[in-house]
């Protein structure tokens, strides 16, 4: 019996993803909780103490990359599987290094979950089939070189009137660092990295940090 919380904030997707764990004969699971975004996430958690976290990165309220590390500093013997529509391979880096023991894309077919499903809960690392891997050729081209990527980041500058501390820090939280982690890099707060990562999202208008991380990335700036 496998004591599984769900957070999607998709309830159509949620629904098919307990169809497809109630089908297969692999695993018995017990849905003990869904959540449909973070905030709404970590009262569940301490309430039931799963054996494995469904996790879509991508949610309202705090997203899943918000409240990895409060999820790992307190269960710490949880198995986490990434389900997202994001393939690219800085969010993937940020998705590890937070804490999630796989990562697969929310196109994947029932097989390829419950195959992943099973090497996490055995202690291993599972990327699903598509997703990028860190370091390597990100849409079938290689990075771009630095001067042919400065022209890229002045127009993304420009279009989106940030500062070169708020381009700093946005490259950093694309490279998987904490608040605390860019504090000491910049030699500034935690408070003041909190109010410039605001004061980005505000500007990019997104709501979370994956949101903040695909489009960093889709105008070339990590």
């Amino acid at each position: 019996m496998i004591r599984t919380v769900i957070a999607d904030d998709h309830q159509l997707f949620t629904e098919g993803l307990k169809n497809i764990l109630r089908r297969t004969d692999k695993f018995e699971f017990q849905i003990i909780g869904e959540a449909e975004n973070g905030r709404d996430l970590l009262p569940i958690l301490k309430r039931t103490y799963p054996d494995l976290l469904l996790l879509d990165l991508n949610m309202p309220e705090a997203d899943g990359l918000d409240v990895l590390d409060a999820i790992r500093e307190n269960y710490g013997d949880m198995k986490i599987l990434a389900l997202t529509m994001y393939d690219e391979a800085k969010l993937v880096k940020s998705a590890f290094k937070a804490g999630v023991d796989g990562y697969i894309l929310k196109n994947s077919d029932p097989y390829e979950l419950i195959n992943a499903i099973d090497e996490v809960l055995k202690g291993k690392t599972y990327i699903g089939v598509g997703v990028q891997l860190v370091g390597a050729r990100a849409n079938g081209t290689t990075f771009m070189a630095d001067k042919e990527k400065s022209k890229f980041e002045d127009k993304f500058i420009q279009k989106y009137n940030l500062t070169k501390r708020e381009i700093e820090i946005l490259k950093l939280i694309s490279q998987a660092f904490s608040n605390k982690e860019i504090a000491q890099e910049l030699f500034i707060s935690d408070q003041t990295v909190s109010v410039h990562r605001k004061n980005i999202m505000r500007k990019l208008n997104v709501s979370n940090i994956a949101g903040l991380i695909k489009i960093a990335y889709d105008n070339s700036i990590v």
